[in-house]
């Protein structure tokens, strides 16, 4: 097949990229930096995702290239993309815009997963509390602080209880808008399941349960490196499984998973395309290269 990557240059696109030319087939990657040496076949850079041109070069693109389907690997592109999904020339390996919309916001995600069920940790919006130490005390320990929409792990900030009320902890919380929300801080080890639920009616959703082994920021952040943890991962992935069908995500679905203080596992965020550890669990890229030329197939 002929696959056109997004988002090339990230840690997402080029774990794709990698294992799909590994694979034989041919890619194309885009992204918005220049690139010296992106894992792909051809490249070319493109427009902001958040440009409102952006679907309409990806779509040329795609047909410049023959392409028989396209692969989102950045987090801004999906909301877009997914809104053009229906009319766009090849298949896009990507869920519907509603659920997208939804796991985009990671307020709008924990809501949706409470109502559902799925364990997550407690969380607000800053609106809904006075102060740090406020929210430390309705949450029941300490918090995070991280960006709504999806921003992997940038833009996180850890408030301690201990230091709820210092200086620092006061002003990041009064200069603090709902563009944020604000999380109970998971202590135990985390987890980054990955999920690939069908775009078709083929099959079921099928889980590959990754430990981060370390995190870049150390409490918080991308990971490091991971291992895979099946069979004992079982827990981790079912919940993984049921945010993915509270979410109604079709496609691959990145899953952040921690342990809570007493050992129960909670989703922290959701991300509705694969994520930089896809090349830990192949054989659901595979899976989804099988739905991608019945997809292109029936265009």
């Amino acid at each position: 097949m002929r696959i056109l990557v997004t988002g090339i240059g990230g840690p997402a696109g080029a774990a794709l990229g990698r294992q799909l030319r590994s694979l034989g087939h041919w890619v194309g990657g885009t992204d918005l930096r220049a690139l010296d040496a992106p894992a792909a076949d051809a490249f070319q850079r493109v427009l902001r995702a958040d440009d409102p041109g952006y679907p309409e070069q990806l779509a040329e693109l795609a047909g410049r290239w023959g392409a028989d389907a396209v692969v989102p690997s950045v987090s801004e592109e999906l909301v877009p993309l997914a809104r053009v999904a229906a009319a766009f020339p090849v298949p896009l390996l990507l869920g519907d815009e509603a659920a997208v919309r939804i796991a985009d916001d990671k307020y709008a995600t924990a809501e949706r997963l409470r109502a559902h069920g799925v364990s997550v940790p407690g969380f607000l919006l800053p609106s809904q509390a006075g102060s740090a130490a406020e929210a430390v005390e309705r949450l029941g320990g300490s918090v995070v602080m991280k960006p709504r929409i999806s921003r992997g792990g940038r833009g996180v900030r850890v408030i301690d209880a201990e230091h709820a009320a210092r200086a620092d902890a006061v002003e990041a919380w009064r200069t603090a808008t709902d563009a944020l929300v604000v999380q109970r801080f998971a202590p135990g080890p985390e987890f980054a399941p990955v999920v690939y639920s069908p775009v078709t009616s083929l099959g079921s959703s099928r889980c590959v349960v990754l430990r981060k082994l370390a995190l870049r920021e150390g409490r918080t952040g991308n990971a490091v490196g991971v291992t895979r943890v099946a069979p004992e991962g079982a827990e981790v992935g079912d919940l993984a499984v049921a945010a993915t069908h509270a979410l109604g995500l079709s496609g691959p679905v990145d899953v952040d998973v921690r342990l809570l203080a007493d050992g129960t596992p909670a989703v922290l965020e959701v991300n509705a395309r694969f994520g930089a550890n896809s090349a830990s669990a192949p054989e659901l890229l595979r899976e989804a290269l099988v739905e991608l030329a019945h997809l292109a197939g029936a265009r």
